[in-house]
C-alpha cells in the first residue's frame, strides 16, 4: 500500500518564497499550477488542512465519523450544497484547485489529480479537517527538529494497528505521522504540541513503531522516508490521512481528498488553534 509523493518528488528543500508567501498568494500559485510539491515548510506561520470531499449521503455518517475520532480528525469547517470556498478559514478561496494535490477514489480504485474542477457535483460535502503540518512551526521556534523539512521532503505516515470507532459505512486503523526527536526533547515535544488539540495535538505513542503495528519505519504507507539517527526517537502523532484509509473500505463511487502531504493552506495563524477544543467547524 505504499504511496510515495504524488504529482512531483518534492525532494527539494523549500525555497524561502514559498516559506513567507501569504496563503492567498500561496493559493493563487497552486492554482495557476505553479507548485505541485508538498506544503509542509509553506506559508510558515498559517494553519494547513486536511481536505476530505464525499457525495451528501455519506456526509452525516462521515461528520460522526469525526466526531468519534477526534484525535486524527478535528474538524474546522463544512462546506456543504456543492459549495467549493472554505469561506470560514479562507475566504475566495476554490477547494477544486487550491491544493497542488489530489487523491481521487472510484471505488477501490485511486487516481493522483492537480485539480479536480472537471469531477465537481452539487451534492458534494467537504470537510476540512486540522493537520500537524500547523505546529511544526512552533516546534522549530523552541529548537525541536522536523526532519522532512531538514531534508525537503513529504512526512512519513503509517498505518497503525490502533481501531478507530466506526460511524456507519466508515471504520478502519488510525494512521499516523512521524518525527524523529532527540530523547531529550520528546517530553518538550508533547508539551508543545499538546497545546494544539485542533491540529491533531501531542502525539498517541513513541518509542517502538512495533507496539502500534508499524514494521519497518524505511517503508511508510504514505509519504516519504526519513533517517531516525544515534539517539533520536520516533514520534507519533495521529495524522489526517485516516480517513482516506477509511474510505478504502467504503469504496465510494466517487471521493475526493488532498494527497498526503499536499494540504490546503488557510488564512489563520497557527496561533488562532492553541488551546481550541472541540468541533471548531460548529463554532
Amino acid at each position: 500500500m505504499n504511496q510515495p509523493s504524488p504529482v512531483s518528488p518534492g525532494t527539494a528543500a523549500i525555497p524561502e518564497r514559498m516559506q513567507t508567501l501569504t496563503p492567498v498568494q500561496f493559493r493563487n500559485e497552486v492554482r495557476r499550477g505553479l507548485w505541485r510539491q508538498p506544503t509542509s515548510g509553506c506559508c510558515v506561520g498559517y494553519t494547513q488542512l486536511n481536505l476530505v470531499i464525499l457525495p451528501s449521503r455519506y456526509a452525516d455518517d462521515f461528520h460522526q465519523f469525526c466526531r468519534q475520532n477526534p484525535k486524527p480528525c478535528p474538524l474546522l469547517e463544512v462546506v456543504k450544497g456543492g459549495g467549493y470556498e472554505a469561506k470560514k478559514l479562507a475566504p475566495g478561496s476554490d477547494l477544486r484547485t487550491d491544493l497542488p494535490g489530489y487523491k481521487v477514489f472510484r471505488a477501490t480504485e485511486v487516481e493522483l489529480r492537480s485539480d479536480v474542477t472537471d469531477l465537481w457535483q452539487d451534492d458534494f460535502v467537504s470537510f476540512l479537517i486540522g493537520c500537524s503540518f500547523t505546529f511544526e512551526n512552533a516546534l522549530l521556534k523552541e529548537n525541536v527538529p522536523v526532519r522532512h523539512i531538514e531534508c525537503g521532503c513529504n512526512v512519513p505516515m503509517y498505518l497503525t494497528n490502533i481501531a478507530c470507532r466506526p460511524a456507519g459505512p466508515f471504520t478502519g486503523q488510525l494512521v499516523v505521522s512521524m518525527r524523529p526527536i532527540p530523547a531529550a526533547l520528546v517530553e518538550k515535544a508533547y508539551r508543545i504540541t499538546g497545546r494544539y488539540p485542533a491540529v491533531h495535538g501531542a502525539p498517541v505513542h513513541h518509542g517502538n513503531p512495533a507496539a502500534i503495528g508499524i514494521g519497518d519505519l524505511s517503508r511508510p504507507d504514505f509519504g516519504d522516508p526519513v533517517p531516525v539517527r544515534d539517539g533520536e526517537v520516533p514520534v507519533f502523532w495521529a495524522c489526517g490521512v485516516t480517513p482516506q484509509a477509511a474510505l478504502m473500505n467504503v469504496a465510494p463511487e466517487l471521493a475526493i481528498t488532498h494527497a498526503p502531504g499536499y494540504m490546503f493552506v488557510s488564512d489563520y495563524r497557527d496561533e488562532e488553534f492553541q488551546d481550541r477544543q472541540g468541533d471548531f467547524s460548529e463554532v
